[in-house]
């Protein structure tokens, strides 16, 4: 079950935490992986331990938000099965002191870097006869965050992106879904923790742990098999759907 073989799947932000996991585990399953990484070293990382197990995979260094580059970088790929759009950036910050810089920012490589990758993709996936794409959005695309009005912003519009495209194509044997996580323990979220908690690292990392009522956070790994099983022929009913990887956040937490 959930084979790849014979499929080539593109992974934005690939080179760490959960697009790691994901390129990873989609090259064990078979699929030939093309890492889009602004890191030029961090995705050449993941290409090299994905070729020592003997996997397929390829890195391109890229800037998603451009719009161009991204067109260059589908272009020379060709063919195409599976996009996951995983790219993405964060923001500490309510209305007042979110700056219009800050609000761009997280606008350019979350909402417009989704939106560019798709627009490329999904004339490749229409050529090839159909395909899977998953969108990464968040919790936050669904409930009130504290001082994540950027964020929100960004991953709210991640989710409408996923059900208009997965209505919009239905008839070219297109299916788009989107995966909500709470926290997600990665290198991104202790980079995240030391510089908006300096000295606090400890006891922020436990209370945002906590903020599950699971009690913990989840894992890239964890992350990848939902994503893995949406992309397989055995999700080949299912589209338009959002799942909260969440750790009972959202229905639970009361």
């Amino acid at each position: 079950m959930f084979s790849l073989l014979g499929k080539k799947a593109v992974i934005t932000g690939g080179g760490s935490g959960i697009g790691r996991a994901l390129a990873l585990l989609f090259a064990r399953q078979g699929a030939q992986v093309h890492l889009i990484e602004l890191n030029r070293t961090a995705g050449e990382d993941v290409v090299a331990e994905i070729r020592e197990g003997g996997g397929q995979a390829f890195a391109h260094p890229a800037d998603i938000s451009q719009q161009e580059a991204v067109l260059d970088v589908f272009t020379g790929i060709g063919t195409l099965d599976i996009l996951i759009n995983n790219a993405g950036i964060a923001h500490v910050g309510n209305v007042e002191n979110t700056s219009e810089a800050d609000f761009e920012r997280v606008y350019q490589v979350n909402v417009k870097g989704a939106y560019n990758c798709l627009f490329a993709a999904v004339p490749l996936l229409k050529a090839n006869g159909g395909g899977a794409i998953v969108n990464m959005a968040s919790i936050a695309a669904h409930v009130g965050l504290t001082d994540r009005l950027a964020y929100s912003m960004s991953k709210g519009a991640i989710f409408a992106m996923t059900l208009s495209v997965a209505r919009d194509y239905l008839a070219h044997n297109i299916r788009c879904n989107s995966i909500s996580p709470a926290r997600v323990h990665t290198p991104f979220v202790d980079g995240f923790i030391a510089k908006n908690y300096p000295g606090q690292e400890a006891e922020t990392f436990a209370r945002l742990s906590q903020s599950q009522p699971i009690g913990r956070m989840g894992t890239p790994d964890e992350v990848a098999a939902l994503a893995l099983f949406l992309c397989s022929d055995e999700a080949g009913f299912v589209t338009g759907c959002d799942y909260p990887l969440d750790g009972g956040f959202i229905k639970l937490n009361s």
